[in-house]
């Protein structure tokens, strides 16, 4: 039985309702912005469900079932990344972008439908990076961050200097890139964006809330991109001696040990590969035989 209801904290005139948890998956952190003129939503969370604030239009960041949980009690305007459109429209679609094996396929379905309550908004618009929402006296803009999906995308409110990073969520776990549509390069780019963007706060979807300060978001977002630069470490470390992608899965760069479920191999093949790829691309791993790698 998920927790419904939220704790709204303000940050000027940006809302942010802390789902249970401080916003841990399956719950996360959702925005309320009030302008003069309309009230807009980010990424209404499963804390919504029974509980949606009044708005005029939403506005998610990617289309992961977790971000468009509370989805269902907005018959307003919908807008998302033109690249995430498609997954946003269509339950279908999104499932699809996991990736998962054919079998596991239906059931997951059914646990985003009957757990997150994920229908399809097939009358969701799209929008690009720099587009602006004038709520009267308030702006938000769009600020496009690939890599978690092709459209992942933060949005800037100002005049309170808020800038909103999703899945850019600076957890120990650090950056996932595990999606069929998921880029590390893109990932990257990304997080340079974001440390170039002057706010006064930073809020994340999940546990880690907002951070104040650039100064700190930066250090933060620094230890935050260290995790991708261990997991290359650690590929480089177990590649002392040629090895298979299938046996770099079965190390793992991204899940401990202990973590099970459908998902892990799907997701710790497509992370190898990237990494292996761009390892192959600096010379520093070779190919010294069909299908097997070692550091150079």
């Amino acid at each position: 039985m998920h927790t419904m209801g939220y704790t709204t904290v303000a940050y000027g005139a940006v809302s942010v309702l802390v789902g249970a948890n401080s916003g841990a998956y399956p719950y996360g952190n959702s925005l309320l912005v009030r302008g003069t003129d309309q009230i807009l939503v980010v990424d209404p969370s499963l804390s919504l469900v029974r509980a949606a604030p009044p708005a005029d239009v939403v506005l998610v960041s990617h289309a992961h079932e977790d971000h468009i949980a509370g989805l269902g009690g907005y018959q307003v305007p919908v807008h998302i990344h033109d690249r995430d459109l498609d997954a946003l429209r269509d339950r279908t679609a999104l499932v699809a972008g996991y990736g998962l094996p054919s079998d596991v396929v239906d059931a997951f379905d059914e646990s985003v439908r009957d757990d997150f309550h994920v229908r399809g908004r097939p009358d969701a618009l799209g929008f690009g990076d720099g587009a602006v929402f004038d709520l009267g006296g308030r702006t938000v803009t769009v600020v496009h961050l690939p890599g978690h999906t092709a459209g992942h995308s933060g949005f800037l409110i100002e005049p309170d200097g808020f800038l909103f990073v999703a899945d850019i969520d600076l957890t120990s776990f650090g950056p996932y890139y595990g999606d069929v549509g998921s880029s590390l390069v893109d990932f990257e780019a990304s997080m340079r964006r974001c440390r170039e963007i002057d706010a006064r706060w930073y809020g994340t979807f999940h546990q880690k809330g907002v951070v104040e300060g650039a100064a700190e978001f930066r250090r933060r977002l620094d230890a935050y991109v260290g995790v991708v630069e261990r997991r290359d470490a650690t590929l480089l470390a177990f590649l002392g001696e040629p090895r298979t992608v299938e046996e770099i899965v079965d190390h793992r760069l991204v899940y401990r040990p202990h973590v099970e479920g459908p998902h892990v191999r799907p997701v710790e093949r497509r992370t190898a590969v990237q990494h292996l790829d761009r390892l192959l691309g600096g010379g520093l791993v070779a190919e010294v035989e069909q299908g097997r790698f070692r550091a150079a």
